[in-house]
């Protein structure tokens, strides 16, 4: 007799604040359109977190909106992950505030994003700027999330949000699940086209330094045809090569191509033809996000059916957990 085990959770959250680069898209987005057959997930627009930024309030619903669209253009099924905004869950602002409870000001004062967020937004250091690796946690640990999707930015979140978990667990009895990071094993990390040693971010003051997703082909062009490489002329993967690294993982991805075969497809071909190719290869990857997104935009009332039953299947879970802390801490329930 064969048994059907249960799948283990996903969680993850984009903030809406742009579109998302190819850097995105790559390193976590496309990953998560393939984890939903065999993980349950739970996928989030963090608007929450983006407010400890000032925010235009009317920017910020638009944002919130086309990422959200933009989110299943890029392949999530609202029927089988819980893909909702943030917000419409309350209680992870409820249990927030008690994890914040369970967490040391050492620890907070210790995040290497709260020291750089601080000096990028020395007029504006507000307290949920501190506090928000805590509503991270609260994000990861109100749906027991197995695994989290995570860059090398963000290892010092996750483990806190481990040892907040571990620090309640030892009080009060198991009650949540230590997430553990998931890291794809190719194209988890996709640098600048113009500083090959940063990575790509839609922050970026030089717009020929990323791509986003819903760029025309035309400007992805450009943009590739402008990248960084090196006064070498050989398309190969080694050290010391960051620029042409970076394209051959770009295109990798693209092409399902291995390095090896990349390298032997432009032997003697130098890189202008190898930057022609990895445009066209990106433009073409990213047309049936640009096309269903331009449909998608135009369903109003389907994109808010889709964010409302979301937040429905999320929040169910969610209270669940939260009625099990309030059990445990002594609330009232």
């Amino acid at each position: 007799m064969v048994f059907n085990m249960p799948k283990k959770t996903i969680l993850s959250g984009i903030q809406p604040t742009g579109v998302f680069t190819l850097g995105n898209y790559i390193g976590a987005i496309r990953n998560w359109a393939s984890m939903q057959e065999e993980y349950d997930c739970f996928y989030a627009i963090v608007d929450l977190h983006a407010i400890t930024v000032r925010q235009d309030p009317n920017v910020l619903r638009r944002q919130s909106l086309d990422c959200y669209a933009l989110l299943l253009a890029c392949g999530l099924d609202p029927a089988k992950s819980a893909v909702f905004i943030q917000s419409h869950v309350p209680a992870h602002s409820q249990l927030s505030w008690i994890l914040s409870c369970y967490t040391q000001f050492g620890e907070l004062s210790r995040m290497t994003q709260f020291k750089d967020k601080s000096s990028r937004y020395s007029e504006n250091i507000n307290a949920g700027l501190f506090t928000y690796p805590v509503l991270q946690a609260a994000d990861i640990l109100i749906y027991n999330a197995h695994y989290v999707p995570v860059g090398a930015d963000q290892k010092q979140h996750l483990e806190l949000a481990r040892d907040i978990a571990v620090r309640f667990n030892t009080v009060h009895g198991e009650t949540f699940t230590l997430p553990e990071p998931y890291i794809p094993k190719e194209g988890a990390k996709v640098m600048s086209l113009t500083d090959p040693t940063a990575k790509m971010s839609k922050s970026d003051d030089n717009a020929n330094s990323y791509v986003s997703i819903l760029d025309p082909p035309e400007m992805i062009m450009k943009k590739f045809k402008r990248a960084v490489t090196d006064s070498d002329s050989v398309v190969c993967y080694k050290e010391g090569k960051d620029g042409v690294n970076n394209l051959m993982t770009i295109y990798g991805v693209a092409t399902g191509m291995t390095n090896p075969q990349i390298e032997s497809e432009f032997a003697g071909k130098g890189y202008g033809d190898f930057k022609t190719k990895t445009g066209e290869a990106v433009a073409e990857m990213l047309r049936p996000v640009r096309e269903e997104y331009a449909r998608l935009s135009a369903e109003k009332d389907y994109i808010r059916d889709c964010y409302t039953a979301g937040a429905e299947r999320a929040a169910a879970v969610a209270q669940a957990t939260l009625r099990e802390v309030y059990d445990k801490i002594g609330f009232v329930v």
